[in-house]
């Protein structure tokens, strides 16, 4: 078994924490994710987000690019160990090398200002994709957070996408080779993004709205949308997107993954944590568990050749097609 994880939120408690060669950094920690956590869960590539919550930051823009910093610091101290990459054939070499890849990724696309020039200089830092929107709007567009209406407990219909700089900002994304992930965006934000572009693209870490009805979770108009284009959705661990009802984390870890395979097909499954951005469960506290999900779908029926897709095939193949050489 390999795995390869779409989305997590370390390079941010590394940043807000005090950190030395042994506390709270990528080799050592408390955290969800660190070395020994990768090495037990046989990781042949995370995905790190630099993540921004832009009503809590006075300059997002600044802060993202210090998280990138510390991103590189770490990557520096534990270069025996892990590698950051920007290609597939960089994915490959390390592998080879017996290496785990870190693709760097932002998630809230507010640092850019939703400018092009400020785009590009993410791309130049190494950033390979980007979550357009967290749970607020930005200059590129809307999330589904934002069309919820917690009194009747609705997401509303009449909503907003891509905004007019969203339009040209996603379609600069794919001319680079910067990977668009619509993870917490609007319903109609990933319509937009379908209709702007012809590229694949993720949603890195989100579930299935027909099996936990959160609007957090993709209805399966989408899943099959986003699985027609070629695209690949990261099942997100937490239990408010994974649970409804009296199911178990696994039971419906795996009703999660046969309802995406029933509406997209295989293909279009892959795992998106959200380690270090959710709270730990007892079940799959942190990146050393993955191997119980994987043994949890075997015993459930789902062959070896299928659950390689979902643990790595599938976003290696996305990778393989998207990220520029």
């Amino acid at each position: 078994m390999k795995t390869i994880d779409m989305h997590c939120d370390t390079i941010m408690r590394i940043y807000q924490s005090p950190s030395s060669e042994t506390n709270d950094c990528l080799k050592k920690s408390s955290f969800q994710i660190d070395r020994d956590k990768l090495i037990a869960g046989d990781y042949l590539l995370q995905n790190f987000a630099l993540f921004i919550d832009k009503e809590e930051i006075a300059d997002p823009y600044t802060v993202c690019k210090e998280m990138a910093a510390c991103f590189y610091t770490e990557m520096e101290k534990n270069q025996d160990w892990i590698r950051p990459v920007t290609t597939y054939q960089e994915i490959i070499a390390n592998q080879n090398d017996k290496k785990i890849s870190a693709l760097l990724t932002m998630e809230e696309g507010a640092p850019t200002h939703g400018e092009l020039a400020k785009l590009d200089e993410f791309y130049q830092l190494g950033v390979r994709m980007m979550t357009l929107t967290w749970n607020y709007p930005n200059e590129i567009g809307f999330p589904n957070a934002a069309f919820f209406d917690q009194k009747i407990n609705t997401l509303l219909s009449d909503q907003q996408g891509l905004t007019t700089q969203g339009i040209p900002f996603v379609q600069r994304m794919e001319a680079l080779g910067m990977i668009i992930d619509v993870s917490h965006g609007s319903d109609q934000l990933v319509e937009d993004v379908l209709t702007y572009t012809q590229a694949p693209f993720v949603a890195s870490h989100s579930n299935a709205r027909a099996v936990c009805p959160h609007y957090r979770n993709l209805p399966d108009n989408l899943i099959k949308k986003i699985a027609e284009r070629g695209g690949v959705i990261g099942i997100n661990y937490f239990d408010q997107f994974l649970i409804h009802g009296n199911h178990s984390l696994f039971e419906a870890f795996v009703a999660h993954v046969n309802h995406l395979r029933n509406i997209g097909g295989i293909e279009c499954i892959g795992l998106g944590s959200d380690f270090d951005g959710i709270i730990p469960s007892q079940e799959l506290p942190d990146a050393s568990a993955v191997n119980r999900l994987y043994d949890v779908l075997k015993r459930t029926g789902y062959s070896a050749a299928e659950l390689d897709k979902i643990f790595t095939e599938n976003v290696l193949r996305l990778y393989k097609d998207c990220l520029r050489s």
